[in-house]
C-alpha cells in the first residue's frame, strides 16, 4: 500500500498553524516504511490553494497540527484524509509513530463512497 502524507512544517517541525507553515513535507511511504521525503514550498496562501497544490503533488493523507473545518472539507473533496492534533516533532518522527499507531489524532476521513454509511477502518 502506497500513501503519500503531506506535513505543514515551520522550520524542521509541524506547523501548529496550518496556514502559517513556510513549507509542506511530503513522505512517500510504501509497506507502512518511509521511503522518502521531500520539502516544497506551498504557493501563496489564499481560500482553497493549500488543498489543491498538496492533492496536485498526489498526497492521499495530511497530518496537521490545527485547521480550521472549511480546510479539513476541501481536502476531503480531493479524496484526503485529514488528522489533526498532532504534536509539533519532526515530519518523520510524526509519520513513525502514525505508521505505529502511537499518535491520538482526529482524523477526518473523506468519503470515498455516495451511500450514507461511513466506515473508518484504520490502516
Amino acid at each position: 500500500m502506497k500513501r503519500r502524507i503531506a506535513i505543514p512544517v515551520v522550520g524542521e517541525v509541524l506547523s501548529a498553524h496550518f496556514g502559517q507553515c513556510e513549507a509542506f513535507a511530503y513522505i512517500d511511504v510504501e509497506d507502512d516504511k518511509i521511503v522518502s521525503v521531500v520539502y516544497l514550498d506551498p504557493p501563496e496562501h489564499l481560500p482553497g490553494t493549500y488543498p489543491r497544490w498538496v492533492s496536485a503533488n498526489g498526497a492521499t493523507t495530511v497530518i496537521a497540527g490545527g485547521m480550521g473545518q472549511q480546510a479539513i472539507n476541501l481536502f476531503n473533496g480531493f479524496g484526503i484524509d485529514v488528522f489533526v492534533g498532532a504534536p509539533i516533532l519532526e515530519p518523520k518522527t510524526l509519520v513513525s509513530m502514525f505508521l505505529n499507531g502511537q499518535l491520538t489524532l482526529n482524523a477526518n476521513y473523506c468519503n470515498h463512497d455516495d451511500h450514507d454509511h461511513h466506515h473508518h477502518h484504520h490502516h
